[in-house]
């Protein structure tokens, strides 16, 4: 394996877009590919990313259509979607690398840590990470990473307007347990901080719940109120 291909599905993230590339700058010096997936902002997001990626891309709107479109353009051996308001730990790239090829894995993600001091925020990002260990199910909040061989052959992310992390997830476990590192990624807190943590907590265990009885993914974004984020 000789690269990643960093792709980052953004929509109206202006306000953050130019830190999170800053912040995977050293990456793309070490020869990694930055790729910012734009589901049709109406704020500069795409424009601030010219100059700090190696592709700014235009897609339909929906997180899944946008990592997918990412994925199309990737050149590198391992594709790692990172959420654009998602810092990831030093050294990223070797922990990748180095434990899909000692460990023969096809895919895998990240600890995570969630920013803010609240907490419930610590049990959550804890629950988090103990779950997916025992479910091999992660979330996009832990960025996720495949072999881009895999990825083409299970067809990319389903297109789902929510939950597609999950059902990914679902898909790579038939080929392989994930690598589960220990490095964390350091995820935005704004989703538990501007609707409340345990009111958060209850909707997201709620949705998930409605999601493995057979709901429909269309109808759970609008609950969630996802437009492509």
């Amino acid at each position: 394996m000789k690269q990643l291909s960093i792709i980052i599905p953004t929509l109206d993230e202006a306000a953050r877009i130019v830190a999170t590339l800053e912040s995977l700058g050293e990456m793309r010096r070490r020869g990694h590919e930055l790729i910012v997936a734009d589901g049709g902002s109406s704020d500069a997001t795409a424009a601030l990313a010219l100059g700090l990626a190696d592709r700014v891309l235009g897609s339909e709107p929906g997180r899944a259509a946008q990592m997918n479109a990412g994925a199309r353009a990737a050149t590198g051996d391992v594709l790692l979607f990172v959420h654009a308001d998602t810092r990831l730990p030093e050294d990223a790239d070797r922990a990748v690398l180095l434990g899909l090829a000692a460990q023969g894995r096809a895919w895998g993600r990240f600890d995570v840590q969630i920013a803010g001091s609240h907490p419930l925020l610590r049990l959550v990002e804890s629950m988090m990470n103990l779950r997916s260990r025992l479910t091999h199910i992660c979330t996009g909040d832990q960025c996720i990473f495949v072999r881009r061989e895999v990825f083409a052959a299970i067809g990319g992310y389903p297109r789902q307007e929510l939950m597609e992390d999950i059902a990914i997830s679902a898909r790579l476990r038939r080929i392989s347990a994930p690598l589960s590192l220990r490095e964390r990624c350091l995820t935005s807190a704004r989703r538990w901080e501007s609707e409340g943590v345990l009111r958060t907590i209850v909707r997201m265990w709620w949705l998930r719940l409605q999601y493995a009885f057979g709901a429909a993914p269309s109808r759970l974004a609008q609950a969630y109120g996802r437009r492509g984020r």
